[in-house]
C-alpha cells in the first residue's frame, strides 16, 4: 500500500488522510485500516472542493491530460483508465517549475 512504500522507503509515518466525504474514504475497511496504522483521518466540509484544493486541481489536471490523449490518438472510452494512469505517470516525471528543479518522482525518490 501507499503507506507501507512511503514507511519503506523514506521511513516516515503517515500521521492524518484528509479526504472529501465520498464513500471510497467512508468505508469500514478503510477506518479498520486506519485505526491498526494509528492514522488519523480527517474530512472536509460537504459540497466544498475547496478544502481540498491542490487535489481537486491535480484531479482536473489528470482528466485533462486523458481527454487529450485520447482525443488525439482516436482511442475510445474503454481507454480511459489506461489514459489516465499514463497522465499520471507523466505528470509526475515532469519538471516542477521552482527550485530545486526536480520534478515529483525525484523528490519522493531522491533519483531518477
Amino acid at each position: 500500500t501507499f503507506l507501507t512504500g512511503i514507511d519503506n522507503q523514506l521511513s516516515l509515518k503517515v500521521k492524518v488522510i484528509q479526504s472529501d466525504n465520498g464513500t471510497e474514504f467512508k468505508n469500514s475497511d478503510l477506518y479498520q485500516f486506519c485505526g491498526l496504522k494509528g492514522v488519523k483521518r480527517e474530512f472536509s466540509v460537504p459540497r466544498t472542493p475547496q478544502q481540498n484544493g491542490v487535489a481537486e486541481r491535480k484531479n482536473r489536471t489528470l482528466i485533462e491530460a486523458a481527454r487529450t490523449m485520447l482525443a488525439d490518438s482516436l482511442l475510445p472510452i474503454p481507454f480511459w483508465a489506461k489514459a489516465v494512469n499514463t497522465a499520471c505517470y507523466v505528470q509526475n516525471r515532469v519538471l516542477v517549475t521552482k527550485p530545486p528543479n526536480k520534478t515529483p518522482y525525484e523528490l519522493l525518490h531522491g533519483h531518477t
